[in-house]
């Protein structure tokens, strides 16, 4: 028998501690009074939320609608835990499919615009099971280079081979696209909105290259599902490519106001995803209080469609100011507005700085992005006031001058 010895134990430790001990950044930035994450809200998510017991503007949640503290989302929610208890004990796949995972599922996929859809724990679990469920061996998966990390991870899963084009540049897909096989599959995998630039695909020239090679396409639409489209129903409605677009994917943490994730597709394809998304199969189902939470919110999409309006009335100000005062803002034509600051310490600095004057906005850096991209990414809400964003911005101009930013 060959029994590890206790010096190996602690020989394994030391080296643990030695790989973990090498990561001195966030560290650094503790002592320079710059760390910007695990920022602890003490309140609700909102327009204005509770930061060290002092009230803070949130321009940095992914609530595009304001919906995360609705009185009748709050209320299915508690109702849902009264008769179904707070878990499922289980996958989907065995013991932890509720009739109201059925009822989100059939509205989603009315939502969307598609046979039938399947939901998931979170959207990252979505797409890291979808896609190593579809791209097999002898498949391709094509990516857009600045796709959510959740795609690439599915990547990594995948035994297919993977391609990536540049950032929506139509050149470089045909070129990936000519250098697959005509007869193999092909999934190309794109944010509908991407989370860091705040730009759109532009799906019609994707869709003829994808018809022109044989190939298949999946949105993320975690970003774009309330906030572009006919009612808030995404990329492909957008473009009026909805029958073009063959999988939808979505997650409920960003205008649905819960937690958990979903694709839609035809019926051959959910039910096959169902038999093979790992994610799906391997792990507990959504809780009762989530589900609820997204119908909910999904109903109240559809009967308050001036939520969008008001998200667009917002997001069309604030965009207008932000360029009108000297500020680059890329490519962005939605709620997610990049403020490139080109300059890591900077972008920490800023992020500090506005939130000790009562601003929250989310610092981007490397290597999240290159250095010479680190910005500050400013989301709107629909909830938030002229009053609210005028304020803002004053401050963000404020402070930029002071670090010659501006």
């Amino acid at each position: 028998m060959n029994l590890t010895q206790p010096h190996d134990v602690a020989n394994s430790s030391y080296l643990l501690h030695e790989k973990t001990a090498r990561f001195t950044r966030a560290d650094q930035l503790k002592e320079a009074g710059l760390y910007p994450y695990f920022r602890v809200i003490e309140s609700d998510q909102d327009t204005e939320v509770i930061i060290d017991g002092k009230k803070v503007l949130m321009f940095g949640s992914n609530s595009y609608l304001g919906l995360t503290n609705h009185p009748q989302i709050k209320k299915k929610s508690i109702e849902a835990i009264e008769k179904y208890g707070c878990g499922c004990a289980g996958s989907r796949f065995l013991n932890g499919t509720l009739d109201i995972h059925l009822e989100l599922e059939q509205k989603l996929a009315e939502f969307v615009g598609k046979e039938d859809a399947l939901v998931f724990s979170t959207g990252f679990q979505v797409n890291i099971g979808v896609i190593p469920a579809l791209v097999g061996r002898h498949d391709y998966l094509i990516l857009d280079e600045l796709d959510h990390a959740s795609i690439i991870e599915g990547s990594s899963l995948s035994l297919g081979q993977t391609r990536k084009y540049r950032h929506n540049n139509m050149e470089s897909l045909e070129k990936v696209l000519q250098n697959c096989p005509l007869d193999k599959m092909k999934l190309i995998v794109l944010d509908g909105i991407f989370s860091m630039d705040g730009d759109i695909a532009p799906l019609p020239e994707i869709v003829k290259l994808a018809e022109k090679y044989n190939g298949t396409i999946m949105v993320d639409d975690a970003h774009a599902l309330g906030v572009i489209g006919q009612g808030g129903r995404g990329t492909a409605s957008h473009f009026n490519l909805t029958n073009s677009t063959q999988l939808i994917m979505g997650t409920f943490s960003k205008s649905l106001a819960s937690i958990g994730g979903f694709i839609a597709s035809d019926k051959e394809t959910i039910n096959y995803l169902k038999h093979h998304a790992r994610s799906l199969m391997f792990s507990a189902s959504i809780s009762p209080a989530a589900t609820a939470s997204a119908l909910a919110a999904l109903e109240i999409i559809q009967a308050e469609p001036q939520r969008i309006e008001q998200l667009w009335d917002n997001t069309n100000f604030a965009l207008k100011e932000l360029k009108r005062l000297g500020f680059e803002t890329g490519a962005s034509c939605t709620p997610i507005i990049p403020i490139y600051i080109r300059d890591d310490v900077k972008t920490f600095q800023l992020s500090r700085m506005l939130l000790d004057e009562g601003i929250f906005v989310n610092p981007i850096a490397s290597p999240a992005v290159a250095k010479e991209n680190a910005l500050i990414r400013f989301s709107l809400m629909a909830t938030h006031t002229r009053e609210q964003i005028e304020e803002a911005l004053e401050k963000i101009v404020s402070i930029s001058r002071k670090l010659a930013i501006l």
